[in-house]
């Protein structure tokens, strides 16, 4: 399926969640360079209002653990909450507003959505699966701490990030999906 004969429209145009990836991420000096692509996102005064926390391994169960504990689920011993096992890697989203007499803090949420958005988009053109998951849980107390959240912190969910199965590319490729009709989001202000 191609839209564009620019890359980077194209990536754009054919971006997927994808809900289930593999056992393959990559490192975090891989991460560290796509910021390079993400630090350009709309960012009125330069603010810088958000910031990534990696979670592997271990910080997994622990994220469990406080998700656990905030909707007051008990398990067995030993028994873990599957939610962050779905991935390796989850990327933390964190909205990290800085007073600022003329930039409010919704628009410093909106950066550091932006931010995120565009790491989805440079994750998914140098081949890797993304999906953004949330919840009515991101900020429990419990979870807020276990993540080591300021006050004034706010956490966006997490990108579940990892390989992608040859079969699903194969059937994105081999998809005839319309791309959605633009003129639905366009408008003119009353008169």
């Amino acid at each position: 399926m191609k839209f564009f004969s620019d890359p980077v429209l194209e990536a754009m145009a054919t971006r997927r969640s994808v809900s289930k990836v593999g056992p393959e991420t990559p490192s975090d000096a891989e991460i560290a360079e796509l910021l390079a692509a993400v630090t350009p996102v709309a960012d009125h005064k330069a603010l810088r209002p958000w910031r990534l926390i990696l979670l592997r391994g271990d910080d997994r169960a622990r994220l469990g653990a406080a998700l656990d504990a905030a909707a007051g689920t008990e398990r067995e011993p030993g028994e873990l909450n599957p939610k962050p096992f779905r991935a390796e890697l989850l990327i933390a989203v964190v909205a990290s507003p800085k007073p600022h007499p003329k930039v409010p803090e919704w628009e410093q949420h909106a950066t550091a959505a932006g931010a995120a958005h565009l790491l989805e988009l440079a994750l998914w053109q140098t081949g890797w699966g993304v999906m953004w998951r949330s919840g009515l849980l991101a900020n429990a107390p419990e979870v807020r701490a276990v993540h080591g959240l300021a006050e004034s912190e706010h956490l966006m969910g997490w990108l579940y990030v990892g390989s992608i199965d040859e079969s699903f590319r194969a059937r994105m490729r081999e998809s005839n999906r319309p791309a959605l009709d633009p003129q639905q989001f366009l408008g003119r202000m009353p008169r």
